[in-house]
């Protein structure tokens, strides 16, 4: 894998029907090396904390190979890198191969996987489309949120190595299918393994946790 671009935002406020809304997702590419922090990259912001960043969404990437495919999908002209709100845009980044819980070296910092994406209506105004998070949700195509296991410097043009895959393999596509249809058995047994997984945020964590209690799932007792 490799970083295609680095995209940062600080909050802006944006109009959202007769009112405003403050967002940090209208990011946009930047030059040269930025410096990983612990809850987010040098130059970074979210203006909502309750639902975005923090220590387990410190980072957000996205596959460049989902751009093709939005694209077509959409009827639209090329989109610019940072346009689903992602702070790396990698090329060779794929959520049917990526697992909650591995660990990523990117430059001279390192992550772990700790949840695919859920969109909220802000990826709608960016597209102008309030269709686009249930769209978004529906294609699979998540990326990955990251945790910041050691700060330091990445930059576009940096590879993307699993230097430590999770021990329990749960695929981010896997993960996020399940939690979407939490009704099926099936899907209720990735989300419980998915409980014992390391990685795991803790948001998540206590939905799956929640969900399961609901549908009277022995992980639950």
């Amino acid at each position: 894998m490799r970083v295609v671009a680095v995209s940062v935002a600080l909050p802006r406020s944006v109009a959202h029907g007769r009112s405003t809304v403050s967002t940090g997702i209208f990011k946009h590419p930047v030059n040269g090396p930025v410096r990983v922090r612990a809850e987010q990259l040098e130059g970074d912001g979210q203006a909502d904390r309750v639902h975005h960043g923090g220590p387990d969404k410190a980072v957000y990437a996205y596959g460049h190979e989902h751009y093709a495919w939005w694209e077509q999908t959409l009827g639209c002209a090329p989109l610019p890198p940072g346009q689903f709100g992602e702070n790396l845009t990698v090329a060779g980044l794929d959520e049917s191969v990526l697992c909650v819980g591995d660990q990523l070296a990117i430059g001279s910092a390192r992550f772990v996987i700790t949840q695919p994406r859920v969109p909220c209506f802000k990826l709608g105004l960016r597209f102008g489309d309030p269709s686009m998070p249930r769209r978004f949700s529906r294609s699979l195509r998540s990326g990955v949120y990251l945790r910041v296991l050691e700060q330091g410097e990445l930059s576009a043009g940096d590879t993307v190595d699993v230097v430590a895959p999770a021990e329990r393999r749960i695929t981010i596509r896997a993960l996020f299918a399940a939690y979407l249809t939490p009704n099926e058995r099936d899907s209720q047994d990735v989300l419980a393994a998915a409980l014992t997984v390391p990685g795991l945020s803790a948001a998540w964590h206590a939905q799956i946790s929640e969900r399961l209690a609901r549908r009277g799932h022995p992980s639950a007792d």
